[in-house]
């Protein structure tokens, strides 16, 4: 498997009439051959988040969450596939709490994701995600949008009140993560 392959896949994917089944079976294939995927990206050898395409219909990213690292919950406005390659992905859903003035959520289920386990979310997903294991986790994210433009939310983890997503916050989040593992 090589990279533009699988940017050409997904880009194909998207343009389907139901894109996010599409780009599920394109994802299962990349995750269901570690092999070649860590030829594609890379092995794993530290927590971040690795750009494969960002454009304004499509971004693929590369992500490895270091040992136990968690990040609040968020929402991305778009729909996006999760496909996990290595270790352990926990999600917990969250919902708004209705009329609620402080935009509150509550928790509202979750999903744990091994290797080779592939979960597409809706465009009005939040979720939160924690990696459980003390090994890194490898999964392949593919969104329906430019994820790293895109106006989105994030809460904060006591009081679970909405405010702006941060994505530089979040990103120094992982180089903290990767500190505590030196």
């Amino acid at each position: 498997m090589v990279v533009e392959q699988f940017i050409a896949d997904c880009a194909a994917a998207i343009a389907d009439s139901a894109p996010t089944k599409a780009v599920r079976e394109t994802l299962t294939r990349a995750v269901s051959d570690t092999t070649g995927l860590e030829r594609m990206i890379g092995r794993p050898e530290k927590g971040g988040v690795q750009k494969i395409c960002v454009s304004d219909e499509l971004t693929i990213i590369n992500v490895v969450w270091a040992p136990h690292l968690t990040i609040m919950p968020h929402n991305h406005n778009m729909w996006a596939v999760i496909g996990v390659y290595g270790g352990r992905e926990d999600n917990i859903f969250w919902r708004r709490i209705k009329d609620d003035p402080a935009g509150r959520i509550e928790a509202a289920g979750a999903k744990s994701l091994g290797p080779k386990d592939v979960r597409p979310l809706g465009d009005d997903i939040i979720h939160s995600v924690t990696n459980p294991t003390s090994k890194l986790t490898g999964a392949i994210h593919v969104y329906g949008g430019d994820f790293f433009a895109m106006h989105r939310s994030e809460w904060e983890p006591e009081g679970l009140e909405e405010r702006p997503y941060d994505i530089e916050k979040n990103m120094q989040m992982f180089e903290a993560a990767n500190k505590l593992r030196q």
